[in-house]
């Protein structure tokens, strides 16, 4: 499995435990070995162009996801496919400021971010409570089982 992670946005990050929380993600997930994951941190004005030209919203996001070729969560005894799972970006001052709302560390809302995004990548959403249901308490037990303590209090609505 190739986790890339990558660090443009001038703020510090543990890159480590971003590719780490990754892999432990794609294992969980049972996808393929072969997949690609490519994970960026980007400054505020690099995220709100990002967040214009794909979302038609202003301002900055903290998180978005690109997925490229469609993969799927696998199952223990039939992988996913292997392939490019896609990107997902980040934005670390965005995610400094929620998690002084949230009362956790600007780290524990940069891996809440990256399960989001990775979640998001393989066909997860949560435009619906049901979607959002299934959605977040993955997220949360995936997150738990990585960190092996409570996962920081959500600030994705």
């Amino acid at each position: 499995m190739s986790v890339e992670v990558s660090n443009e946005s001038g703020l510090e990050a543990d890159l480590e435990e971003l590719t780490a929380l990754a892999g432990h993600l794609l294992d969980s997930l049972h996808v393929h070995p072969d997949a690609e994951l490519s994970i960026v941190l980007m400054d505020e004005e690099a995220m709100e162009e990002l967040h214009l030209k794909w979302m038609d919203l202003p301002g900055p996001t903290d998180v978005m996801s690109f997925p490229l070729d469609e993969l799927r969560p696998g199952t223990p005894s039939a992988l996913s496919g292997p392939g490019m799972l896609g990107d997902i970006v980040l934005c670390p001052s965005v995610a400094a400021k929620q998690a002084a709302a949230g009362g956790h560390s600007t780290q524990d809302e940069l891996d809440l971010l990256t399960t989001h995004g990775v979640l998001h990548l393989l066909g997860y959403d949560h435009d619906e409570p049901e979607t959002k249901a299934e959605m977040f308490g993955l997220q949360r037990e995936l997150l738990e089982a990585f960190l092996g303590r409570p996962a920081p209090k959500e600030t994705i609505a």
